[in-house]
């Protein structure tokens, strides 16, 4: 049973349903980290007794002690800056579950890679931009990556029934978000508050953006890719509203494989942090038998000219290299944009596109290391900020 166990971004979305996974198991983590919800972590100190803490914000850091009593801050060691992230994952644990959004995560990850530290993986920007770096290290290394996504966590599931290599077809499936059946036209006139009310799940603000757009199925392409050793081909997406089948396999053989459950990420945590084990939960439980519509199960193929995304996605796939990156650096770019009111819903994909063009014409990045992409990362943000500003004008 899972002992030892220190989460990355503990107060986000994923960080808080895993404690709440944490209680239920009487798991008691050993570190946490986050960037500024002090007030949160001060409550998380409380409740947990973690050994250390971690705030990347120093700002923020500094506020943190005064919300502690004494006895807390004699029982939980603060640190603060990013290092100190990369200090914290060195140290030995059962299993890190990476629950940070974005490119931040990059570095922790190899940190933790390379001290040979099996991670519960929530983050799916690391893989997408440095997957061809940090598989091969993790193999190397002995290291396991349990997917806590509960789409790859499904084609996690449904591949352990075949053997290696069985594998012909991966369907992601995809809520649609709330706007499936909207127009380009009427999406231009979408709110944040609009694009943040997800119609399944329960999210943070930059993966419930992802979903409005599709965005985050177009990043869950790549990260299938380096996952799971597919070609973009072979992965496709379905939407499928109810949010009860989390994604399937097709083998050799045309047999098809889903994993149902109900849309609680709660449930793809605990196996990725109980591996091989499956623990019993209080959490609801699909009922087939229930009168009501939601156990009508419907799928259908996605707009790719409503929702340009996946298209996006896909052009990335095919270019490789340093696409994925660009792609991700763009995206996260344009949605803090949006969410600013810096630039309408429909200018997402217009800067992730126009930053492609921009980037593809000719490689830029040559260095490969984790320097390095993170050096191209800030590039390719600092040329897309310059852009909100047109796009904006152009709305």
């Amino acid at each position: 049973m899972l002992e030892d166990l220190t989460i990355l971004g503990s107060t986000g979305s994923i960080g808080r349903q895993a404690l709440d996974v944490c209680r239920r198991l009487g798991v008691f983590p050993r570190f946490l980290s986050c960037h500024r919800q002090v007030a949160l972590l001060a409550e998380q100190i409380k409740t947990f007794r973690p050994q250390a803490v971690v705030v990347t914000d120093p700002e923020a850091a500094e506020k943190l002690p005064d919300l502690l009593s004494p006895l807390d801050r004699k029982h939980t060691a603060i640190y603060q800056g990013e290092g100190e992230i990369r200090n914290m994952v060195r140290e030995k644990v059962d299993r890190i579950l990476v629950a940070m959004s974005g490119f931040a995560a990059l570095s922790p990850c190899y940190e933790a890679i390379m001290a040979g530290q099996d991670l519960a993986l929530a983050n799916k920007e690391a893989v997408v931009v440095a997957g061809d770096l940090l598989l091969p290290l993790a193999r190397e290394h002995g290291v396991r990556i349990y997917p806590v996504d509960s789409e790859h966590s499904a084609i996690w599931q449904c591949l352990a029934a075949a053997p290696q290599g069985a594998c012909y077809k991966l369907y992601l499936t995809a809520s649609g978000g709330p706007f499936r059946t909207w127009t380009r036209e009427q999406m231009t006139r979408v709110s944040p508050q609009e694009a943040l009310a997800h119609p399944v799940w329960s999210m943070g603000a930059k993966i419930s953006i992802d979903s409005a757009t599709m965005m985050n199925k177009g990043l869950e392409i790549l990260e299938a890719m380096q996952l799971f050793q597919m070609r973009e081909e072979q992965i496709q997406v379905l939407i499928h509203p109810e949010g009860i089948v989390h994604s399937l396999v097709e083998f050799q053989d045309g047999a098809i494989l889903a994993q149902l459950g109900m849309p609680d990420m709660r449930l793809p945590i605990q196996l990725a942090l109980t591996w091989p084990d499956r623990v019993d939960t209080e959490l609801p439980r699909f009922n087939f038998f229930a009168e009501s519509q939601e156990r009508n199960l419907h799928f259908y193929q996605p707009d790719i000219e409503r929702f340009p995304a996946l298209a996006l996605a896909r052009r990335a796939a095919r270019e490789g290299r340093e696409a994925p990156l660009v792609f991700n650096a763009a995206n996260e770019v344009a949605v803090s944009a949006f969410l600013a009111g810096e630039i309408n819903f429909t200018g997402i994909t217009d800067l992730v596109a126009l930053a492609l063009d921009h980037f593809l014409a000719q490689a830029r990045l040559t260095d490969f290391s984790v320097d390095g992409m993170i050096d191209h990362d800030q590039l390719v943000k600092a040329y897309c900020r310059d852009q909100v500003a047109t796009l904006g004008s152009l709305a």
